[in-house]
Order: C-alpha cells, then structure tokens, then sequence
C-alpha cells in the first residue's frame, strides 16, 4: 500500500502533536540512541516510519520498520503502540500508555 502525502501528514501531526515524548523513548530504545533529546517523525511508508531525532544538537534521520508490511491505515496506530511498547522494555521503564 502507498500511503499518500496527505495521510502520511496527518499521521505525523499527531505524532508530534500528542507523542511527542513516544517518538523520542521509540528513537532511544529501537534505533539505540540513547543521546536523543527530541525526535519528530518525518515520514513513513508501508515498511516503517521516519524520524529526525537530535542528537547533541544535530539532527540525524532514523527509520524505524515495522513488524509487518503494512496495507491499511488502521495498521499504524498498533504498529506505533507496539514500537513505544518495545521501546520501553528495551530502555527498561514502565509504559504509561
């Protein structure tokens, strides 16, 4: 599945709008950078979501892939909750959510 500008848009919106913390404990725990002081997502397609995390002051692209292709866009949202989920057991703190 391709996932238009537009809805790629509207899902980083509420990415960094509302998780804005999520983003950044998924960058430290699944992409191993623990330096990240923010992340952003940047974009996605059906295989992963792009993330711009600072990282002492300069800004590095990560890509983070799903578990699974993705072919709707139902999927994203427990494709998200699980990288935050992981990225928690990984860094070894208590999801919140």
């Amino acid at each position: 599945m391709t996932f238009t500008p537009e809805v790629v848009a509207q899902i980083a919106s509420h990415m960094n709008g509302d998780h804005a913390d999520d983003n950044v404990l998924i960058v430290r725990g699944l992409a191993g950078i623990g330096s990240a002081s923010a992340a952003r997502m940047s974009g996605m397609d059906a295989d992963g979501m792009d993330f711009e995390a600072t990282v002492d002051g300069i800004a590095v692209p990560v890509r983070i892939p799903f578990a699974q292709r993705l072919t709707e866009r139902r999927q994203v949202r427990g494709e998200a909750v699980r990288m935050y989920q992981q990225a928690c057991v990984a860094l070894g703190i208590e999801p919140t959510h």
